[in-house]
């Protein structure tokens, strides 16, 4: 369909044909006194012209709206050309004198049209520049996550059919169980009575060889077998024996509901939180925003770079601790150290002991600080999360009931809580949010097989994937946020024993290693790097590990000193 001149996009010149009669050239000017547009051939033979080389003519796009011509309905011999200020309605010049627009103030129409056409042009281009190309980024973003939450809904059946494959096979190894104690009491049944089956069968036999006794007692062949027949003791035929009927069980049939399978099969949550808002960029960014070039780009990527010899700078002594297993950074220059017998205590950067606690945990990374500064850690014993507040209020936060909490992180992303647990050989990593609600939970890799033994250590990286040391399993597991396996890192040749691990503001992901005695330093992708705090660099054991917001890389080991490096530049 045809656009009418109307229509046509300001700079979609090639829309138009010249407007002299029998030229079919492209239009690209205009001449705003004769309201027609033109090539470039006709302009010039127009600027030659006696008659209208003083016309004004501009580029088709820059041109003067022509305003539509029509006759006033009061005064039919003049045509509309003015504005009314104050009525803002299009007049005659005739009109101006009378009784309703005395006074009032009065504008060339065609410059106030000229104005709106200006201001009309600039939103388009703003249409075009910012809203519409906007616009389908969100598309594009809503179409990334379609896939995402299509990818999490495929993970979340295959789940549910490894789940319920599990049940299967558990209620096929009970039902063999219980068979087998059928089989046992069926054979113990069998066995009594038989047993009495073989006593009356014993007795029927004694009464044969008790008949054939009294025959001859009928013909006796001497007078001592008349003898003994004649005495009436002889005559007593012994008593049949007592048999009792068996018991045989009952069988009592489950009482269970269909509510009861489905809450063996797990349960389906939608998280109850607040919905995040797409991000828009603004529109002066989008407008000004120039795509960096490439050597911004490699500044950029070289804002921070890991330093080939790590720096020492002072390292603080923590009273009340044999060896640090684990260390949590805290507000105000503060930090949480645990060691292998339970010590939980609060230093400062002076060495000084604020706070000491008593805990189930050992060798794990069973605490965290929030984004509020409040100190959260795990018992596992008593298989709750205890919450203390910067006043050293101890309060019970989260109670976990057949799971015991081994470790936990705070997210530095949002807050949420990231806690690996365990139970009965089972082990999982629940996510909660900040007022201790679950969200989330990870059990099972794509492939429905289980993915931790022992979630010793986690964390989250900057991407918001999920990193897990898990130490009988001898590998760092990495989920993304969805909870979907991503891979697993397993050292290099000699194995991995993995303990403490951290991210930094780079994705980098760094994991203490008791294998090699060193840390192993990996990008997010778990990609291996490099190999950091080596024992040439006088570190005896890293056990634990974590990155401060000055990319300083505090280290703890088996002893009672938190040592710290420069590590990013």
């Amino acid at each position: 369909m045809a656009l009418s001149e109307s229509q046509i996009p300001p700079d979609a010149q090639h829309y138009l044909v010249c407007g002299t009669e029998d030229c079919e050239k492209n239009c690209q000017f205009y001449c705003n006194d004769c309201h027609q547009p033109m090539c470039e051939q006709c302009r010039d033979e127009h600027q030659k012209n006696k008659k209208t080389k003083n016309h004004e003519v501009v580029l088709y796009k820059l041109r003067k709206r022509q305003l539509p011509v029509e006759k006033c309905n009061i005064h039919p011999t003049k045509e509309i050309d003015l504005l009314c200020r104050e009525c803002q309605i299009p007049v005659c010049s005739k009109c101006t004198g009378s009784k309703e627009h005395r006074g009032h103030l009065f504008t060339n129409l065609e410059i106030v049209f000229d104005e709106k056409v200006s201001i009309y042009n600039k939103e388009i281009a703003n249409i075009r520049s910012y809203f519409e190309p906007t616009s389908q980024d969100l598309k594009k973003e809503i179409a990334e996550d379609v896939t995402e939450i299509k990818k999490i809904m495929e993970g979340v059946r295959t789940s549910m059919k490894a789940e319920a494959e599990a049940v299967k096979k558990l209620v096929d190894t009970v039902t063999s169980d219980k068979i087998e104690q059928v089989d046992k009491i069926e054979q113990s049944l069998l066995q009594t009575l038989n047993g009495q089956n073989q006593e009356i069968d014993d007795y029927i036999n004694s009464l044969n060889d008790l008949i054939k006794t009294y025959y001859g007692y009928l013909s006796p062949s001497n007078i001592e077998q008349l003898t003994f027949a004649l005495k009436s003791e002889n005559l007593i035929i012994p008593s049949i024996p007592e048999t009792s009927k068996p018991l045989p069980p009952v069988f009592t049939a489950g009482q269970y509901s269909k509510e009861d399978v489905a809450k063996l099969l797990g349960r389906i949550t939608v998280p109850n939180t607040k919905l995040e808002n797409r991000k828009i960029k603004p529109m002066e960014t989008a407008s000004t925003q120039l795509k960096p070039t490439g050597k911004q780009r490699k500044q950029d990527r070289e804002k921070y770079d890991v330093k080939q010899t790590l720096s020492l700078s002072p390292s603080v002594t923590v009273p009340g601790v044999d060896d640090v297993l684990h260390i949590s950074l805290g507000k105000s220059g503060r930090l949480w150290v645990s060691d292998d017998v339970g010590n939980l205590v609060q230093t400062d950067l002076q060495g000084n002991q604020l706070q000491k606690i008593q805990t189930s945990g050992r060798d794990e990374g069973y605490h965290t600080v929030t984004q509020d500064g409040d100190l959260i850690y795990t018992d596992k014993d008593n298989k709750v999360i205890n919450r203390i507040t910067p006043d050293n209020t101890i309060t019970e936060f989260i109670k976990k009931g057949d799971w015991a909490p081994i470790s936990i992180h705070s997210s530095h992303i949002n807050g949420d809580l990231l806690v690996g647990m365990e139970t009965n050989g089972e082990a999982k990593v629940t996510k909660y949010n900040k007022i201790g609600t679950e969200i989330q939970n990870i059990q099972r890799d794509n492939k429905g097989q289980v993915l931790y033994s022992y979630p010793r250590y986690i964390t989250e990286n900057i991407n918001g994937d999920v990193c897990v040391s898990d130490y009988n399993k001898h590998a760092v597991l990495v989920v993304d946020k969805s909870g979907q396996h991503r891979f697993s890192y397993t050292g290099q040749g000699s194995g991995l024993g993995p303990y403490g691990i951290c991210t930094d503001v780079l994705g980098h992901i760094l994991v203490c290693d008791d294998i090699s005695e060193t840390v192993h330093f990996l990008d997010k992708d778990g990609q291996f790097l490099s190999l950091l705090l080596t024992s040439q660099q006088g570190v005896d054991y890293p056990l634990s590990v974590c990155v401060d917001d000055e990319n300083n890389l505090w280290v703890g080991q088996l002893t009672n000193t938190v040592t710290v490096y420069k590590y990013l530049q």
